[in-house]
């Protein structure tokens, strides 16, 4: 802006004050101050503006940078992965194929057939003496929480 030292600014006042007068005088000074703010809002707005253009460049800037670097790492990538299916594929088809000889291969053994599991671990547990289930702990009823710790409180304790 304008550079006014205090002795153009004192100059400018007393011919405002003569010009002017001193009853208009207060209102005057009132809208010019006014208007000169507006005038620095709308400046410092400009600013800003133009601020945000050139970030916004610099930004678009490296944004376009970021995704051909992204491109370059994913062609690198889907070249070392198409390399490496290649070499797998040629390494699979140079490998001589498995002789089997008994139905076994050397080092493997037989898979077991599935065999259904017996449901008769009930019949089992009837058929174990009554006797000794209760020397070896096997429990004939359930019982709760309470009744456990009740059962193996040790006597003379209280609850």
């Amino acid at each position: 802006m304008i550079d006014f030292g205090f002795d153009k600014i004192a100059l400018i006042s007393a011919v405002a004050l003569i010009v002017i007068g001193p009853e208009k005088l207060p209102r005057v000074a009132r809208t010019v101050g006014h208007l000169i703010g507006k005038a620095q809002r709308y400046v410092a707005d400009v600013k800003a503006e133009v601020n945000r253009s050139i970030e916004l460049d610099e930004l678009k800037k490296m944004k376009s940078e970021v995704e051909d670097a992204a491109r370059n790492v994913e062609k690198s990538v889907s070249e070392q992965i198409h390399q490496t299916t290649g070499d797998l594929n040629a390494a699979w088809n140079d490998a001589e194929p498995p002789s089997f000889s008994g139905g076994l291969h050397e080092g493997l053994t037989p898979v077991p057939e599935y065999k259904h599991p017996k449901k008769r671990w009930r019949l089992r547990q009837s058929a174990m003496p009554q006797w000794y289930k209760q020397r070896h702990g096997v429990r004939g009823k359930a019982q709760s929480g309470a009744a456990r710790v009740a059962r193996f409180r040790p006597p003379g304790s209280s609850a």
